[in-house]
Formats: structure tokens, sequence, C-alpha cells
């Protein structure tokens, strides 16, 4: 091949990997009734007797919503809805990535990123969408509009199972800010909970151009281990303190996917039931908030996950960020920063939060909300976005 063909190939491939080529789902029918024929032949374990959520998630509440998911559940209802929306795919680092995008009727629209975490998916903001996409709609102010553009991470959902190694926060990070340059946005905010808070944080560090703040969930900020740290600790943040502990004796999730995520996929993908036990106990905060989320909210979730089959590429983010070479503790986040502390969730500690991020201007708390706030809480979570970006108009 010559230079100058050479030249042009490199050129059209180029090109190619740039293209934003429109994308709808269309599950066949076949795969819908393997799940139910999977479903109806669940082999199901015997737990001891009236351990409730001490063990894990109870036998009972599996059979229900398996059922109600088998026999109840219409997938094609919330595949339309999603059909609703304007999706996309595009290839930025060798990754497929799937979003919606979402541009408000009103002309001077903050361009905003909504990322996702585990186990979540797209299906977590589908309630946000309005309210920030289209304020005037629901008794906001128009001045306070987004165009919206809403990922599926690399390797979850309609992003698909085919990802390299190597996706931890700090590559996701960067696919986000080629992704809002091809949509020709040259100014944009960032929101997310959970993975979504930690890559948000992420572009806080990296400062890419046109990045003019972040709004989160969760600073995920600890004590360093300085006992004078902890010396005038007040009671909220010992409580505080203690929910962590908490949750971190109940997170097995974490511990495996974040050393061995392939060997559990072997389950999660050949069984529904599986998959939907493994998703649905941190959306019921492990018993703390049974049914918190709208059945069919989580069932959508769950799909995403089970049509997809991205059990395995979406529990490796959890290894890529173990052991991602780029990830400096001591960096701190110097982009402004907003944070919304719900009352169900991790509650971020503001002490440790204004130490590792250099430029903490809006702080909330509620009194209720989980983890998944977008999903419980979206009357809470949107008039907080909008507050926090206002200064960014």
């Amino acid at each position: 091949m010559t230079q100058l063909n050479a030249n042009a190939a490199a050129n059209a491939n180029a090109t190619a990997s740039a293209e934003i080529r429109p994308f709808r789902i269309s599950i066949p029918q076949a795969d819908l009734d393997d799940l139910k024929s999977r479903l109806s032949r669940t082999r199901w374990p015997n737990p001891l007797q009236g351990s409730g959520w001490k063990y894990g998630v109870p036998l009972a509440y599996v059979q229900e919503l398996a059922a109600y998911w088998q026999d109840g559940y219409d997938w094609r209802k919330h595949e339309a809805r999603l059909n609703e929306l304007h999706q996309f795919r595009t290839t930025i680092d060798g990754a497929d990535i799937h979003f919606i995008h979402v541009r408000s009727p009103e002309p001077n629209a903050l361009p905003l990123l909504l990322t996702h975490g585990w186990p979540s998916s797209i299906v977590e903001f589908l309630d946000l969408i309005g309210p920030l996409a289209d304020p005037r709609s629901y008794g906001g102010d128009p001045a306070d509009a987004f165009h919206l553009v809403i990922p599926s991470v690399p390797g979850f959902g309609f992003s698909g199972s085919g990802l390299e190694g190597g996706w931890n926060i700090s590559r996701i990070a960067r696919a986000w800010t080629e992704l809002m340059k091809r949509l020709g946005y040259d100014r944009f905010g960032t929101h997310g909970s959970d993975l979504g808070a930690m890559v948000s944080r992420e572009l806080g560090i990296q400062r890419p151009e046109g990045l003019v703040g972040l709004h989160v969930l969760q600073l995920f900020s600890f004590p360093s281990g300085d006992p004078a740290e902890m010396a005038d600790l007040s009671a909220d943040e010992m409580a505080r303190l203690q929910f962590l502990g908490n949750f971190q004796e109940r997170a097995g999730f974490n511990v495996i996917q974040s050393t061995r995520p392939q060997t559990l996929s072997f389950g999660l993908s050949d069984s529904p039931a599986g998959q939907l036990t493994w998703i649905a106990e941190l959306f019921n905060g492990f018993g703390d908030h049974v049914d918190a989320i709208d059945r069919d909210a989580l069932l959508t979730n769950v799909m995403l996950y089970w049509l997809t089959n991205t059990a395995e590429s979406s529990a490796r983010i959890y290894y890529e960020n173990a052991h991602n070479p780029e990830q400096d503790p001591q960096a701190r986040n110097a982009a402004p920063t907003g944070v919304a502390v719900c009352g169900q969730d991790f509650k971020s500690i503001k002490r440790f939060a204004l130490r590792d991020n250099a430029n903490v201007v809006h702080w909330s708390e509620f009194d209720r909300g989980t983890h998944f706030a977008a999903m419980d809480a979206p009357d809470l979570l949107a008039p907080d976005i909008r507050t926090f970006f206002r200064r960014f108009r």
C-alpha cells in the first residue's frame, strides 16, 4: 500500500470511529421467551428460615419479584419508553458507547452529563429527564434548563460486553470529554452517583477545557489513619463513620468484583434469578429500605444487564478501579463541586470531603433519598442540580 493510500485509509478509519450512529432498542422475542423459560426453571436455594436480610437477600423476596418478572412485567412497554428518547452509539478509544441525548427546548440550556454506577444503568435517570431538560413544563425556571447526555458506561447495557481491559474511571472520564466534544459542546457540567460520582470527580481532577463544575451524591473521602483527624469528630460524624462501617461489613460484592469478577459472572450470566438478586440487594440497601425503588424500574434496570449479557464487563469496573495505575490518592479535585447527601445513602463527611476537594461550593442534606435518589427522590435531586449549576449560567 502506498503512503497516500495508507493515509487515506487511516483518515477513513478515524472518521468512521468518530461517527455518531442512531440506535434503537429492538430485543428479539426469542430472548424474552428464553428469559421466561429460565425463570420458570429456577433452582432455588434452601436458606436458613427466619433470617431476614441477615445473610443476604431473602428467598421469599426474590421468589415474589421473579414471579412478577416472569408473568406481570411488560418489557415491551419499557422498551417503547426508552425508544421515545433519542439514542446513539459512537466508538471512543475502541469502546462502543451508547448514550441518550436529549436537547432542551430552551436554546441557552447548559449541557450536562449524567453518569450512572453499578448496579445501575441509564434507567436511573429517566425521571430526571423532564424536570432537567424542560423545567418550564415542570413548574421551574426555563433559565435552569439542560441539554442532557446520558451514556451507558463502557461494559454496561447497550454499550455492550465486548470491552478490552483497562476501562477505569480515568479512562471513562477522558471518553466523556471526547463524547461532549463530538456533540459540539464546549461547556458542560457533570452529575453522578456511585461510580458516576467517581467519574465526575475524576473529571474535576483532569479539568478538561469546558468543564464548569460537578454535582454528586457522594464524595468518597475517608479518614487517612492520622489520629489527629479523629480527635474531635462530632456525634454526627461518628454516626456517619458507623454507617460506613455497616456498609463495608455487608458489601461482599465490592470485594468479589474487585478481585474475581469473571468467576462471579458465570452464575450471573446463566441465571436471571441470580442476576436479579445480585442487583436487588444494593437497590434495597441490604434490607435497610426494602422496595424504595419502583419494582418496574428495578426490573427494567435488571433487563439492561440480562439482555445485553454484561454481567462480567460491568462487574469488571471494580477490578479496573482497584488496579488503576493512573490513580493518585493525593490528587485533589479543584473544580467547583456540589454535593447532595441523601438520608438513606452513604453520608459523605464534610471535613474529609473538604480535605480531598479544594472547591466544594455547595452542600445539601436531605432527610430522604437512597443511593439511587434519581429514582426515588427526583423531586429533591432535580432542584438541587438546578441550584448548583445556576452559578455557571
